[in-house]
């Protein structure tokens, strides 16, 4: 974050982090879950200083010797991901994890703080990294299953429009690659419409489209890509009676009322027994401003009224590198 954004309106990432946060608006098992271009992964150098791409290495350290001690890979990919991201509970939350550079876009992972999204997506991405032999993990590994769920077709070619910045599109575009399905309609989802511009309209909350104005009209034209995709969420008033279908690792998007968007914030599900509980970064300063396990699902939902309902993606096993 750089030291202006502290007097900048919220831009998006931090509307979806903060205020949902707050409660606000928003098996490697089987080949057919695996992408079909590709049944191995290669890695590469960032196009930023380590320094700048990855912090707390020294926690992703001691991640990785618990992970290996008690043979996390073992689990299926969803019980390995809330296993992870309970282990990151605590950590602080933070914005602008990812604003790194006023031009050069890099896949880039923070463990000292999180927000929503960079909780789910790096709880994911270890989740994922760690399937590959111990061996093989490292900052580059991360880096690389952090730059499979983010970017468009799982790429960052170091632009900043080739970074996915709605979940409704890294949802479709993980699913058109066999990282996960959409299960929202199956769960019994209606659909719902928006116009989407707040990226284009509020462009000046962005660093990057601050930096470089002619990225404008590529964003326009993403918002209006993600306007026309096939959108369904499940209302609020019916997630109670779906809960007990939800499975530990699902990413849980809230929807919100807020016509500006589709969601306001976005979490992990995990699994209590019958109950099924939100696990998250929360902005929420009676609640620490930490990644936490919180209540039950529906009933996190009733604590604010422009939370309209859930929007249900269930991840799969990634290709290994190789």
């Amino acid at each position: 974050m750089s030291p202006d954004n502290s007097a900048l309106p919220f831009n998006r990432r931090q509307i979806l982090c903060t205020l949902g946060g707050s409660g606000a608006a928003l098996f490697l098992s089987h080949c057919k879950t695996l992408p079909t271009d590709t049944s191995s992964a290669s890695l590469s150098k960032p196009r930023l200083p380590w320094s700048t791409v990855f912090k707390g290495e020294a926690k992703f350290d001691r991640l990785c010797a618990e992970a290996k001690r008690k043979n996390w890979a073992n689990q299926p990919i969803g019980k390995r991901t809330v296993t992870v991201g309970k282990a990151i509970c605590g950590t602080p939350y933070g914005n602008y994890t990812l604003e790194i550079h006023d031009h050069i876009e890099s896949p880039c992972v923070n463990f000292d703080v999180k927000d929503c999204w960079t909780f789910y997506e790096g709880s994911l991405a270890f989740s994922r990294m760690i399937k590959n032999p111990s061996a093989d993990w490292s900052r580059e590994a991360l880096l690389h299953y952090i730059e499979l769920e983010r970017y468009r077709h799982g790429k960052c070619n170091g632009n900043y429009l080739s970074r996915m910045h709605h979940l409704e599109e890294v949802f479709a575009d993980n699913q058109r690659r066999g990282l996960g399905e959409n299960v929202t309609k199956s769960l019994g989802g209606i659909p719902v419409r928006r116009n989407i511009r707040e990226m284009q309209s509020a462009w000046r909350s962005y660093r990057y489209l601050r930096s470089d104005t002619s990225l404008i009209p590529g964003i326009a034209k993403v918002e209006a890509q993600v306007s026309a995709l096939p959108v369904t969420y499940i209302p609020s008033s019916r997630v109670a009676g779906i809960e007990s279908r939800l499975q530990d690792g699902d990413v849980i998007a809230i929807a919100t009322k807020d016509s500006s968007g589709y969601t306001s914030h976005v979490g992990l599900a995990s699994r209590d027994g019958s109950t099924c509980r939100y696990m998250h970064a929360t902005s929420v300063r009676s609640k620490g401003r930490q990644c936490i396990v919180d209540s039950r699902i529906s009933e996190y939902l009733r604590q604010k009224s422009s939370n309209m309902g859930i929007i249900v993606f269930r991840p799969s096993e990634a290709p290994l590198i190789g």
